[in-house]
This record gives C-alpha cells, sequence and structure tokens, in this order.
C-alpha cells in the first residue's frame, strides 16, 4: 500500500470565501501514483473547512447567506467566546455546520466524483496564513 501526504496553504484576503481546489486535489493524487484508494481532505484550522457541492456561484452566496442566518458575526457580544477577546465564534460555528473533512474514493488514478461536484476549501476566519492536509492511500 501506498501513502502520500500533501498541504495547501490559504492566505484568504477577507473573513471569508470560498475556494475550489478540485485540481490541487487532483494533482496530488496523480503526484501519489495511487491509482486505487481514498484520498482525505481536511482543513487543519477550526474556523475553516473542506466541503464537496457545485461549483456555482448563486449557491455559494445561497450558502453564505444562510451560514450567515445560523451564526451571525455580529453582534460579536452574542457569544461567550469571544469574552476571550476573539471576534470569531461564528467562524467555529460556520466550520461546524460545513464540516471539516471530505473522504474522496479514487478510480483508475483520478478522483471519483459525481458530475457537478467539486471539492471547495471555505474560509470563515481569514486573513492569516491556513493549511489542508492531503492525505492518500491505497495502490
Amino acid at each position: 500500500m501506498k501513502s502520500h501526504r500533501a498541504e495547501l496553504t490559504f492566505t484568504i484576503p477577507t473573513r471569508r470565501a470560498f475556494v475550489r481546489i478540485t485540481d490541487r486535489v487532483r494533482d496530488a493524487v496523480r503526484d501519489s501514483g495511487v491509482r486505487e484508494g481514498l484520498v482525505l481532505v481536511n482543513a487543519m484550522h477550526i474556523t475553516a473547512s473542506v466541503f464537496i457541492n457545485d461549483n456555482e456561484t448563486g449557491l455559494h452566496a445561497d450558502i453564505e447567506a444562510w451560514l450567515e442566518k445560523l451564526a451571525p458575526e455580529k453582534p460579536w457580544a452574542q457569544y461567550r467566546h469571544n469574552e476571550t477577546g476573539e471576534d470569531n465564534a461564528d467562524a467555529h460555528l460556520k466550520r461546524t455546520v460545513m464540516g471539516r473533512e471530505v473522504t474522496i474514493a479514487i478510480t483508475n488514478g483520478d478522483l471519483d466524483l459525481g458530475p457537478w461536484e467539486e471539492v471547495f476549501y471555505g474560509e470563515f476566519d481569514g486573513r492569516r496564513k491556513k493549511r489542508v492536509l492531503i492525505k492518500i492511500i491505497g495502490e
């Protein structure tokens, strides 16, 4: 069995953003030489997410608006976490809803995704360096 590890780094200039990373995950799978196996892609920060969905800007705006209704950024005083001097309690909650990671099958050396599926990095507390782990195992 082969094992391969790669990292992506991001410094998103805004507080929130969705970044399509499908091609970068595909490149890591190609570099690994794994033809049949699994790839785990996970955000290594508690205010960021990795998820799979459609690459459509209207949907992304809908997701962001929905998350903001569930966990509004302001007023900051509504969150006990922010009493520590932080201002990112909403980002922790948004990450909890969107999830930490995805696992994708590798078939014939490529990501085995559905017809509209793309992999995204979700940033909820940007403006600083963050990492995404890509871990590949298989044959």
